[in-house]
């Protein structure tokens, strides 16, 4: 099933998506509201960002191929994670389906989008085994993570580099029906594909994030965890357009502008 946070005329609601139509429900995504019987037309709605975090998460490299592009940029010899790393981001960076990402005016043009699958909890979790993990599993959803690279290496945190205002696109909406072994990511710049990747060949998977993290952190309803992204990635100038898709999920699409054009 296909849960929508979205804004129809001013108000804010959540739906069930199916095909063209969304299904109006009572209350929030993760409340189990009812449909109340009010239907819209997909494309009459603006999505939204299809939950707010209570916490964000993000995992550190984990996929190798994107660890070896890293390294090379910097002149440095690849250092392979021996165990999960997680971090975090900040809620004002996130963005929906077709809202526009903001390069600030005095940013370089070193500005970058990572492809990344987006994991909803749904039941609050702690001291999860690998094999019970995704237990506490509600959806998933799709993020691009955009990076200021300058600013990531430059300033002591990544307050700016990584969460300036809508640097963390996320939707289109959360998927809760999905196989994860069989998910394909595609990016797609201005239409034209440039990178396709096996979605959960990843470092670490979604299983031993979780179970790692609840071993010393509480996971609550509504918490979100990005899981990385491979290889390199172009960089996005004013008038592009990104395009991500995860097998299963759907696309999230974004245009880019330049502060000040």
């Amino acid at each position: 099933m296909r849960y929508a946070r979205f804004e129809k005329d001013g108000t804010i609601a959540c739906g069930i998506v199916e095909g063209d139509i969304i299904k109006v429900i009572a209350g929030e995504i993760l409340g189990g509201g009812a449909p109340t019987g009010e239907t819209h037309a997909l494309d009459s709605v603006q999505l939204l960002p299809p939950i707010i975090p209570e916490t964000f998460y993000a995992a550190g490299l984990n996929y190798v191929a994107h660890i070896k592009e890293q390294a090379e940029s910097r002149g440095a010899k690849p250092n392979i994670p021996e165990k999960p790393d997680i971090g975090y981001r900040a809620n004002n960076a996130l963005i929906g389906h077709n809202e526009t990402i903001v390069i600030p005016k005095d940013a370089t043009d070193l500005v970058e989008y990572e492809a990344e699958l987006v994991v909803v909890i749904g039941k609050q979790a702690k001291y999860l085994s690998e094999a019970n993990a995704l237990s506490c599993v509600f959806g998933y959803t799709i993020g691009n993570d955009v990076s200021e690279r300058t600013w990531q290496r430059g300033d002591r945190t990544f307050w700016r580099g990584k969460n300036a205002d809508t640097f963390k696109p996320m939707g289109p909406w959360i998927e809760t029906d999905l196989d994860l072994d069989s998910l394909e990511t595609t990016v797609r710049l201005n239409g034209e594909e440039t990178i396709r990747f096996e979605t959960n060949n990843m470092l670490f998977g979604v299983e031993r994030y979780i179970s790692a993290m609840s071993q010393y952190l509480t996971l609550y309803p509504g918490d979100v965890i990005w899981m990385g992204t491979e290889g390199k990635s172009p960089q996005m100038k004013h008038g592009d357009v990104c395009e991500i898709d995860i097998t299963g999920i759907g696309t999230l699409r974004n245009p880019v502008v330049r502060e000040g054009h």
